[in-house]
């Protein structure tokens, strides 16, 4: 039998993701990401004169508006105060002291009996909502970066995307914290967002260790963990500028290489796997030597797929066929069923 208890809080749940995706700020988010945000909101319900928050308070919050009037009061330079902003059903506020992490320049006060949804709920920190959601955080701050940067732009400024604010907020996004490369969020977003521009080439290389086990069971985790930053190191040092790094998944890096063709990819794996050939892991392997080797997979647009997760799934399967092949291979999609590979 479902609990009157279930009920409420689903409908909870429901009243949530309606106020939610009726807000410019979230509504072109998916289901997913908004029921996410829904189960880090609440409501808090204000008595008429009653404030949200005042001047020289942490932020730690923006507030969406479900009923009611809310007032933006502050102090001119003589020190009067005077209102700066109202806000009815379905505007939201505070979003930008939430994105810089400033104190409140200003006190928020309802003008009447107002019911508002907070997010995040009290408790939650918001830049540990960002780490702890990589994929939602991503849509949070390319939506506040669009919509900030709109209002700002009115006034004749712009927050730019260098700027610190959103460079901050993008590496606690993006970035792996083991190796410091960027994350497979990251990966996904960029290789859209090339794709979206129709280059006449990217190339995408899967980089994965073929004898990486060997590591873990004789050292240990912690080992194959530096294993891994040495890895990451390594192949920075070696790409250019215009190639991004990143951490997929485990202990698989891949490289996006903006204007590549095929044979420019080919040669840009079989340095990375020179490179990690001759990597000194003594200082891993407690002195003892040790070669690691590894297998890469290559794709290459618009030659092998046109669309991301196509192009990105065919990089990811290559260099597990590398490696059951007696691995240090270097593999593009036609290699799957021959025995044709570097």
């Amino acid at each position: 039998m479902i609990s009157w208890r279930y009920l409420m809080k689903t409908s909870m749940i429901r009243q949530k993701k309606n106020i939610i995706k009726e807000t410019e700020l979230f509504s072109p988010m998916n289901e997913r990401e908004i029921k996410i945000l829904a189960e880090f909101s609440e409501f808090q319900t204000y008595e008429k004169d009653e404030k949200i928050f005042i001047n020289g308070e942490k932020s730690d919050a923006l507030y969406i508006v479900e009923s009611g009037e809310i007032i933006i009061r502050k102090e001119n330079e003589s020190g009067k105060e005077i209102d700066i902003a109202r806000f009815i059903k379905k505007d939201y506020f505070g979003e930008l002291d939430l994105l810089t992490e400033k104190e409140r320049n200003a006190t928020a006060r309802a003008e009447k009996q107002s019911n508002l949804l907070r997010f995040p709920k009290k408790g939650v920190n918001f830049q540990d909502f960002l780490s702890h959601h990589p994929s939602v955080s991503a849509q949070i701050l390319h939506r506040f970066s669009v919509v900030i940067a709109g209002r700002i732009r009115k006034a004749n400024s712009l927050i730019k995307e260098n700027s610190p604010v959103i460079q901050e907020l993008q590496k606690q996004v993006y970035q792996d914290k083991l190796t410091g490369l960027y994350n497979k969020t990251y990966l996904e977003k960029r290789v859209g967002d090339f794709l979206q521009k129709n280059p006449s080439s990217l190339s995408l290389l899967s980089v994965k260790p073929d004898n990486f086990k060997v590591i873990n069971d004789n050292w240990g985790h912690e080992a194959g963990d530096q294993t891994l930053r040495i890895m990451a190191n390594e192949i920075e040092r070696i790409i250019g500028p215009e190639c991004i790094p990143t951490r997929y998944m485990g202990n698989e890096l891949f490289i996006i290489y903006p204007n590549a063709g095929k044979q420019e990819a080919r040669n840009l794996a079989a340095e990375i796997r020179n490179a990690l050939n001759n990597l000194d892991l003594r200082e891993v392997t407690e002195g003892q030597a040790f070669t690691l080797t590894a297998s890469i997979g290559v794709a290459v647009y618009p030659e092998y797929a046109k669309e991301r997760d196509i192009l990105i799934q065919k990089t990811h399967e290559l260099p597990l066929i590398g490696r059951a092949r007696g691995g240090n291979k270097i593999l593009f999609p036609e290699d799957k069923d021959t025995d044709s590979n570097g």
